[in-house]
């Protein structure tokens, strides 16, 4: 049966889909069976592996909206990876929903749904998220066994990671009792830069004080993972396992214990 890990915080840009891929990437190296659902319109985990989101005819849309077979959504993206793919489609998801409420009698669990018909054919399966809070996000927490959440210490990345938290921590006990934090990874790391250490620290001893883990594999800010969406149409953990980016990959995948 699947382990369902979300990746997932309010913020943009701090390599959401790039945890996603390149942990999917990793596992599938290991033999394991991996599903990569998007649910971010931007439909990024497509694009991560050569694929153009919009050429599909049918999209995650179609199954949570108009009650589609998500089989019909799913493609394989590599060896060993499925796809289930988003597109521009999404944007509609909320509104959609919220103006037709009465059609849709629990809100939360239209995709929560939708995974129970499959997820006992898959080892893991990887949700990527849109950058925000909303009725998408909350679709995936309902449907997930763990979150893993992305944090780039920038100034005021705190006050984003607390109420990421915040938020996990109170939809967790009204929607989904068995929903746990997997863990904060620091991403977009620069050593040398003296705030990104200094975010770090406070980051680390404020999950300290909360009994949450940071882990000690950090990704580095690198231009590795574009370049290989680029020039290979794969996410790096599939390429050069000697750099030093697709090492923090297998890393993180190690001490994730998954």
């Amino acid at each position: 049966m699947g382990n369902i890990i979300a990746v997932s915080t309010n913020k943009g840009g701090v390599l959401k889909t790039s945890l996603t891929t390149n942990i999917a990437g990793v596992l599938a190296q290991r033999g394991e069976k991996i599903l990569i659902i998007d649910s971010d319109n931007q439909g990024n985990a497509a694009l991560s592996f050569g694929l153009n989101p919009d050429s599909y005819e049918n999209s995650l849309y179609d199954v949570l909206v108009e009650d589609g077979n998500i089989r019909d959504v799913i493609i394989e993206a590599y060896p060993g990876i499925d796809l289930a793919i988003s597109n521009d489609d999404m944007v509609h998801f909320e509104l959609d929903v919220l103006t037709n409420v009465e059609q849709f009698p629990n809100l939360f669990h239209l995709l929560k749904l939708k995974i129970d018909d499959i997820k006992h054919e898959y080892d893991y399966i990887l949700i990527d998220t849109p950058p925000n809070l909303g009725l998408t996000t909350g679709n995936v927490l309902s449907a997930a066994d763990k979150i893993l959440i992305p944090f780039q210490p920038e100034n005021y990345s705190m006050r984003s990671l607390i109420k990421i938290l915040s938020t996990v921590s109170d939809f967790k006990n009204k929607h989904n009792i068995n929903l746990e934090i997997l863990g904060i990874v620091a991403t977009l790391i620069d050593s040398r830069t003296t705030l990104h250490s200094e975010v770090l620290q406070l980051c680390r001893k404020y999950a300290l004080e909360n009994d949450l883990k940071v882990f000690d594999t950090v990704i580095p800010r690198t231009v590795r993972f574009a370049n290989s969406v680029a020039y290979m149409g794969l996410p790096a953990s599939l390429t050069d396992k000697s750099n030093n980016l697709v090492e923090s990959y297998f890393e993180l995948v190690k001490e994730m214990n998954i």
